[in-house]
C-alpha cells in the first residue's frame, strides 16, 4: 500500500513540504499520499493576517502574530525561493523590504502554481498524535471545526510544521494587576495607530521589540521606552526613544527600572518571545527545545531522534526562512521516499545533534550565526535535488542588512540588494519606510 504522510500546518514550512512532494511528482516519481491539516480557513500560517486576537471564529487560539503595518524586517533576497523568484511572481524586480501583503501574495503564488490546495484540509485542527510500535504507524486525531466532527486516521509519517511563533511567553511583574493602561503581548499587537500620542513601554530586546517599537514610533507614539534584562539593543534611536535596564515594577501609571529611574507610561507591550508548544503531542513525540539554531533532539535539524518517522520543520531560530524551510522539506521528502537513509543507530542521531549544538556554541557573534545557518542550508541542499542557489550571497545580504541597521535603525529598509536567484539588483522603494504610511500591495508595487 502507498505510504500516507500527515503534514500539520499550512504555513511557509508546511507549504514547502507540499511543494517538495509536488516537485517530485512532477518529475514522474510515485509519491506518498499527502494530507495537510490546517486549523485556519486559509493557508499562509503567520502570514495569513487577521484582526482577531485571543480566539478565532472557531474558538481556537489565534495563530497569527502579524500586525497590520508589518514590513519584512530582513531583506527579501535572504528568503527568496530558489525555484520561484520574486521576478517570476511579480513580473519585475521589487524593492527589498516588502510589506506583509506583498510577501503573502508571493508565498501564495508558488503554491497556487504547484496546485496543492486540494491536499489541505482547512479549518481542521489536530487534537492528538499517537505512535503504535506494533504497526509502526501514527494515529492522528483531527477535529473538523466547521462540521464539529472528530475523527482518527492512520499515517506512516507525521511532519509537524505548526511553527513556534504563535504561543506567547508572558511574564509577570509586580504591579501589572493594578496598572491603569493596557498590557499586551506582541502576539496580540495589531495596529500601531492605537498608540499614537501615547508613552509606551516595550519589554524585550529581540526583533519584535525592535520592530513593534519602530512601528509605534512611525505612527506617532509620543515616546518609547524599551527595557532590557542583559544588554540594550544599542541602536541609534530617535530622540523620543530611550533604553532602560530591567523593569522592577509598575504602579497605576509609572514604570520603575533597575537604575533607579522611573517613567510615566500609558501602555506596556511584552515583546518577550514565544514557546515551542505542541499540545497535540504526547511526551514521547514532543519537541522540547530553546529557541536556538541547533534544536534539541532533531537529527539534521528535522528528524525526531527518538522516532525518526516523525519530522519537524522550521523549529530553529532563524536568519534564513523560506528557503531554509524548502531545504528541510526536500530533505524530509527524500527521507520518507527512501532516497536518503536515516541511520538506525540512535547514538549516531544523538551525536549529530551534539555536534550541531557544539557548532552553534562555538560562534562568537551574529556573523558566525549567519554563516552557521547558511552552511546548514547548503548541507541539506547538497543531499537533494532542490535547486542550488548562492547561499553565501544571501549571507552577504544579511551582513549588509546588519550594518545598515547599525547605521540607522529607522532607514535600513530604504536600502536595496541583489537577488541571489536572478542576479538582478532590487530598486530603491519609491517612498522612504518612515513616510510610507500606506502599505497595501497596490501602493508598494506602483512605479
Amino acid at each position: 500500500m502507498k505510504k500516507r504522510v500527515a503534514v500539520i500546518g499550512a504555513g511557509p514550512s508546511g507549504l514547502a513540504q507540499l511543494r517538495a512532494f509536488q516537485s517530485a511528482k512532477a518529475k514522474g516519481a510515485d509519491i506518498p499520499e499527502v494530507v495537510c491539516f490546517e486549523k485556519q480557513s486559509n493557508w499562509g500560517g503567520l502570514w495569513n493576517y487577521t484582526w482577531r486576537t485571543g480566539l478565532d471564529e472557531n474558538g481556537e487560539p489565534v495563530h497569527c502574530s502579524m500586525y497590520r503595518y508589518l514590513w519584512s524586517n530582513g531583506p527579501k533576497e535572504g528568503l527568496e525561493f530558489a525555484d520561484y523568484s520574486f521576478e517570476e511572481h511579480f513580473g519585475k524586480q521589487i524593492a527589498s523590504y516588502p510589506p506583509r501583503a506583498v510577501l503573502f501574495d508571493y508565498i501564495e503564488g508558488r503554491v497556487k502554481k504547484a496546485g496543492v490546495r486540494d491536499w489541505i484540509r482547512f479549518s481542521t485542527t489536530i487534537r492528538m498524535v499517537k505512535y503504535h510500535e506494533a504497526t509502526g504507524t501514527f494515529t492522528v486525531t483531527a477535529h473538523d471545526l466547521k462540521a464539529d466532527r472528530m475523527y482518527d486516521e492512520e499515517f506512516d509519517h507525521v511532519i509537524v510544521a505548526s511553527g513556534h511563533f504563535s504561543v506567547p511567553n508572558v511574564p509577570e511583574y509586580p504591579g501589572f494587576d493594578k496598572f491603569n493602561g493596557r498590557v499586551l503581548h506582541a502576539h496580540d499587537f495589531r495596529d500601531a495607530r492605537e498608540f499614537t500620542g501615547k508613552d509606551l513601554l516595550i519589554m524585550g530586546t529581540s526583533y519584535s521589540a525592535e520592530d513593534v517599537g519602530s512601528q509605534c514610533w512611525k505612527y506617532g507614539a509620543k515616546s518609547i521606552t524599551s527595557t532590557y534584562r542583559r544588554d540594550p539593543m544599542g541602536f541609534n534611536w530617535p530622540a523620543n526613544w530611550e533604553e532602560k535596564p530591567g523593569l522592577v515594577r509598575v504602579d497605576e501609571n509609572t514604570a520603575y527600572f533597575g537604575d533607579g529611574s522611573s517613567k510615566k507610561i500609558d501602555a506596556i507591550i511584552l515583546c518577550t518571545g514565544y514557546k515551542h508548544h505542541f499540545p497535540f503531542l504526547p511526551d514521547d513525540l514532543r519537541l522540547k527545545t530553546a529557541n536556538r539554531l541547533a534544536t534539541a533532539d532533531l537529527y539534521k535539524g528535522v528528524a525526531w531522534v527518538h522516532n525518526p518517522k516523525l519530522f519537524y520543520l522550521g523549529m530553529q531560530d532563524q536568519w534564513f526562512t523560506f528557503n531554509m524551510f524548502d531545504a528541510q522539506a526536500w530533505w524530509v521528502r527524500d527521507a520518507i521516499m527512501g532516497r536518503i537513509a536515516i541511520p538506525s543507530d540512535k547514538a549516531v542521531l544523538l551525536k549529530d545533534v551534539e555536534n550541531r549544538v557544539a557548532g552553534e556554541d562555538a560562534g562568537q557573534d551574529a556573523h558566525d550565526a549567519i554563516h552557521y545557518q547558511g552552511d546548514y542550508v547548503k548541507e541539506l541542499i547538497a543531499e537533494t535535488d532542490y535547486p542550488s542557489f548562492d547561499v553565501d550571497g544571501a549571507c552577504e545580504a544579511f551582513f549588509e542588512w546588519k550594518d545598515h541597521k547599525k547605521k540607522d535603525i529607522m532607514s535600513f529598509r530604504d536600502n536595496a540588494y541583489k537577488s541571489v536567484i536572478t542576479g538582478t539588483m532590487a530598486p530603491i522603494h519609491h517612498t522612504p519606510w518612515k513616510d510610507a504610511l500606506e502599505d497595501s500591495m497596490e501602493s508598494y508595487l506602483k512605479n
